[in-house]
């Protein structure tokens, strides 16, 4: 059963989380503290992000630095198959342009359809630090990548050989942006792509993180009235530390309601804010489930014990 099929069929609100990979050289110890930490809430997918390499200098034998590609975060593949196999429970990995050509984006479809990992989030993913502007060495943007995810369903390659066998097909999600994507001229604008995206192929939305319920409902007005009916999955963050009050609307372009800013203001440590944080997260969550959404997605870095409190409060 798909991830959407998932998300149609739950009787209630259904829960799920993303993870990250560890940092090369750790191990996947961390992952599984996160997922035993979190499965006590029946989640119906786990969300496996996948890092690009980045350019750093390295010093070499001569002692002189030198730009080198490096990726941080390795292993996704390995990582979704691992959770698969050892938890039962559905993996959705990223798939990203960033950093990736089209080749390498196809070997990882196949090695994921081998090992029958067959839900996806499609995403274009952030430019590397050290680029001044988005600069893909593969697609320039999600629905192209898209449209490479339709043509493997169809049993395509990308030198336009078919596949000789049948093979069960992919079924992804993809992002939309209640708050409009950093580069959309207007929200409008937004909603055309979005509903590029669902016309498609996609099957459901996942948002990026918003602290005000509200926008998220005039999104997914706005979505209906533009003729855009799949799920529209509500993405929600506990905040952790005093200083994301600043930090995640620079990052993730997301605003933050003054009431909830009023409250972080006076925190005067990190553990302050970690409750400050835990309690407007369980608002937003029991909002949001009060008004019938089907499933709310946790971003869960460096915010596992959080999202376990705001869980067993509202799951």
């Amino acid at each position: 059963m798909s991830v959407v099929e998932k998300i149609k069929s739950a009787k209630s609100t259904a829960f799920s989380f993303e993870l990250l990979p560890p940092l090369k050289g750790n191990g996947i110890a961390t992952v599984f503290k996160t997922i035993d930490t979190l499965r006590e809430f029946d989640p119906k997918y786990i969300n496996i992000t996948t890092h690009r390499s980045e350019l750093v200098f390295k010093q070499n034998t001569q002692g002189l630095f030198e730009q080198v590609s490096e990726r941080h975060r390795p292993g996704t593949v390995a990582i979704a198959a691992v959770i698969q196999n050892k938890y039962k429970i559905a993996v959705v990995p990223h798939i990203i342009c960033s950093g990736f050509s089209r080749e390498e984006t196809e070997y990882a479809l196949i090695d994921l359809q081998f090992l029958g990992i067959t839900d996806l989030l499609l995403l274009r993913g952030d430019k590397a630090k050290h680029e001044r502007d988005f600069a893909p060495t593969g697609h320039k943007n999600a629905t192209e990548l898209q449209l490479q995810v339709n043509e493997f369903n169809q049993g395509s390659f990308l030198d336009g050989s078919k596949m000789k066998f049948p093979v069960e097909k992919f079924s992804y999600g993809m992002a939309c942006y209640p708050e409009k994507h950093e580069e959309a001229p207007n929200l409008d604008s937004d909603l055309f792509f979005a509903k590029q995206k669902v016309d498609a192929g996609a099957e459901y939305l996942v948002t990026q993180m918003f602290f005000d319920n509200q926008k998220y409902y005039d999104f997914v007005d706005k979505c209906r009235s533009n003729n855009i009916n799949v799920p529209i999955i509500p993405g929600i963050k506990p905040i952790t530390l005093a200083n994301q009050l600043t930090v995640l609307p620079k990052i993730f372009h997301t605003d933050i309601p003054e009431a909830f800013a009023i409250e972080l203001r006076k925190c005067e440590t990190d553990a302050q804010a970690v409750e400050v944080g835990v309690e407007w997260c369980t608002k937003q969550a029991k909002d949001l489930i009060a008004h019938g959404v089907p499933s709310i997605h946790f971003y869960s870095m460096m915010a596992t014990q959080s999202v376990k409190r705001v869980a067993k409060d509202v799951f």
